[in-house]
């Protein structure tokens, strides 16, 4: 088959749904078949060669409590119309369908198959469009599609309030060749002390707010322990992350900053503990997948997104969301029980492998064949 995978959001700048495009690429290479990516992007990423078909400027836009860097141009009609006419895909598999601009416009000027992964699990589709626009935009437009994917229970709940359908959920996937337990970890961070790990941005929603203030609760309690805080931010937010450790007085804070996609293993290998206190507004646990991956137990938000990865007692512990004294708890419990660390990492290790992109990705080449049979539409020579 000859596929496109179109991606919403600027292809040069890591995150959730490009690196979700990025490895469903790779596989249905290794599957055999012919895969075009499109995507607006800052700079054009030089690994994918021709099959990278870059498409408007991306521009920081925020939305529901986090920025995305996506195309707003509104002058896409004719570049797009060329690229469909000249590639001919049997199968245009849209992420996020309705993120304006680009996504939009190539549902709008599909004649093919169009099928389509929804990631998000809150928010609202047409993105601060203006209610009554987007529900015109949406009834229009969801007509084109075909075939309707959500990587988990919680982004079908928000997906089909909106756009009705018939739904398959197909969930995000983990590269078990990248995260694996044979890396070697971070040199300077192997000694006497036990480390917690975060990851992710800096935006409020992540909770890190809050997993400071239960690490000020245990670091009296338990002085040879770490926190490290893996993930890009603003200066502004930065600033903020910082003076709340330094009014706390709290030491063995340390904070990295972004690390390249090659490197993050490393953190995960050096973690003892994974903590995740997201708020809210997380589809799918992708970060646990990384650290049961790396064999980390964890301590994570009882959210819906984060519960369709993780069982309570089984991979890691759930606490309720915005709750330091419950998180500092459930941590404390951790550093203290060695023996359950080992039996959560042991779970972990198990839950991961029906998570690898290989298993992901033929689920979703099925999931073509079958939508492509059923709308009638055929592989032309294929």
């Amino acid at each position: 088959m000859k596929i496109v995978l179109v991606c919403p959001y600027d292809f040069a700048y890591p995150g959730g749904v490009v690196n979700h495009v990025s490895s469903l690429y790779k596989e249905l290479k290794m599957l055999g078949h012919d895969v075009r990516i499109i995507a607006p992007a800052s700079k054009s990423p030089a690994e994918y060669g021709t099959d990278f078909i870059r498409m408007g400027k991306p521009r920081p836009l925020a939305i529901s409590g986090t920025v995305v860097r996506i195309s707003l141009s509104v002058n896409l009609k004719n570049r797009i119309k060329q690229v469909l006419e000249t590639e001919k895909f049997d199968v245009i598999h849209l992420h996020e369908p309705f993120m304006i601009m680009l996504c939009s416009a190539m549902l709008r000027f599909s004649k093919t198959c169009n099928v389509a992964t929804f990631h998000a699990s809150q928010g609202k589709p047409g993105y601060n469009l203006g209610w009554p626009f987007t529900r015109i935009f949406l009834r229009r437009r969801r007509r084109n599609l075909h075939g309707h994917m959500a990587v988990s229970k919680a982004a079908l709940r928000f997906a089909s309030k909106y756009i009705p359908g018939d739904y398959t959920i197909v969930p995000n996937g983990i590269d078990l060749d990248l995260f694996n337990t044979e890396v070697q970890p971070v040199p300077e961070y192997l000694d006497d002390k036990l480390n917690i790990l975060f990851v992710g941005r800096m935006e409020s929603r992540k909770g890190l707010d809050y997993l400071i203030d239960a690490y000020a609760q245990i670091k009296p309690l338990c002085p040879q322990t770490r926190l490290l805080v893996v993930g890009p931010g603003t200066p502004r937010q930065m600033s903020h992350y910082r003076s709340k450790v330094k009014r706390h007085g709290l030491s063995d804070v340390v904070f990295t900053g972004g690390v390249a996609c090659n490197e993050l293993p490393r953190y995960y290998k050096t973690a003892h503990i994974y903590c995740s206190p997201a708020t809210g507004q997380e589809s799918f646990g992708i970060v646990l997948l990384e650290a049961m991956a790396l064999g980390v137990p964890i301590v994570a938000s009882q959210i819906e997104g984060y519960q369709c990865v993780l069982t309570d007692n089984k991979e890691g512990l759930l606490v309720p969301p915005k709750n330091s004294d419950k998180l500092a708890e459930a941590l404390l419990k951790l550093i203290a029980q060695p023996d359950l660390r080992s039996e959560l990492s042991a779970g972990g290790l198990k839950t991961v492998q029906q998570y690898s992109w290989k298993r992901v990705a033929k689920k979703v080449e099925e999931y073509y064949h079958l939508v492509l049979s059923k709308n009638h539409h055929g592989p032309e020579g294929k």
